[in-house]
């Protein structure tokens, strides 16, 4: 009889669901858990990304990082900062292009539940969550989950995100454009080459890409007007922060692209999960009569797929260059729940 009920005590603690605050360095540890189970689905959740944008961003909210634990596993993250009583990601649409939860799969409706009451709980009964996904967790499971409780759930269209599964080759490649593009493609690349010798190669880790961050932003800054007023003291350091986060976890890549020895465009980007992400670009305006902007995001992307890339992430925004290189679109929306 003794072990019956010490069975049912074991099996009773196993089973039981908490709801813990978390720290970054705690969030970081899962990640690097390799027993983790969670799907940690673009790079903008992460925890190197999140706690560089919290320790720039973040001193007008209070950290809500929490996770839902089953026994000693932790089934999801919710990746929350609080003003007054409302929650929404950690996180900014200005430099993280989509959001969401982070879950195990098949744990969604017992994450959400219990994310929800802790929620209620702690006298926050709004909720603001952009952007995210068509395949979110938040539009796939919370607003539903929120929808049976009797919460009051609007969802509306915000953006677009760009995206391209990659084929195995540069040719296969050139073939999914249309005649139009595939010539320009063609034509810009060859007139760069008559030009001069062209070398494209991508620089890895945090030590080198810091070493050519001062040639990114100068290009960054002088590439167009908008990039210029975007890169306030607040962006240039939150881009030098992450750049060194993400470089020490071995997920930057910086391309740049020269004409004989001079640099005249830079790629950012960000190597996650077989998918290159796209993140921020700059030329020197000198060489627009060549198109080296544009040619550095085409060298980017046939680098990509030589390396054994799945896809291609130009991110959030519908500018054309996007379009005419194959992306397809992805609706990025904006997620409100009233909790009453």
């Amino acid at each position: 009889m003794l072990k019956k009920y010490l069975d049912a005590r074991l099996i009773i603690k196993v089973m039981s669901y908490t709801v813990t605050r978390e720290s970054f360095n705690n969030l970081t540890s899962c990640w690097r858990d390799a027993n983790n189970r969670l799907r940690w689905g673009s790079i903008f959740v992460l925890p190197p990304w999140l706690k560089a944008w919290w320790q720039q961003f973040g001193v007008d909210a209070e950290l809500f990082l929490s996770a839902v634990r089953k026994g000693e596993e932790v089934i999801g993250v919710a990746p929350l900062m609080v003003r007054g009583n409302q929650a929404s990601f950690i996180g900014s649409e200005d430099v993280c292009d989509y959001l969401d939860f982070v879950v195990s799969p098949g744990s969604e409706d017992d994450f959400f539940n219990f994310i929800l009451d802790d929620l209620i709980k702690n006298g926050i009964n709004n909720l603001d969550l952009k952007l995210v996904r068509h395949d979110s967790t938040v539009l796939g499971n919370l607003a539903g989950i929120a929808q049976r409780r009797g919460y009051q759930v609007s969802c509306s269209h915000e953006d677009v995100s760009l995206e391209l599964d990659l084929p195995t080759t540069w040719e296969a490649y050139l073939e999914m454009l249309n005649a139009k593009q595939r010539h320009e493609v063609r034509r810009k690349l060859r007139r760069l080459g008559e030009m001069g010798e062209v070398d494209y190669h991508v620089i890895r880790g945090a030590g080198a890409v810091n070493d050519a961050m001062d040639d990114f932003l100068r290009m960054f800054s002088e590439s167009r007007e908008d990039k210029f007023a975007f890169l306030t003291a607040p962006i240039e350091s939150f881009f030098r922060s992450v750049v060194n986060a993400m470089g020490q976890a071995g997920l930057l890549r910086m391309g740049i692209l020269k004409l004989g020895d001079l640099p005249t465009a830079m790629v950012m980007c960000f190597d996650y999960n077989s998918c290159l992400y796209l993140y921020n670009s700059g030329y020197d305006r000198q060489y627009n009569y060549l198109s080296a902007g544009l040619l550095s995001k085409v060298l980017c992307l046939k680098n990509s797929l030589e390396e054994g890339r799945k896809s291609f992430n130009f991110l959030k925004g519908d500018e054309p260059y996007k379009y005419r290189l194959g992306g397809r679109e992805v609706p990025l929306s904006r997620c409100q729940i009233t909790i009453e």
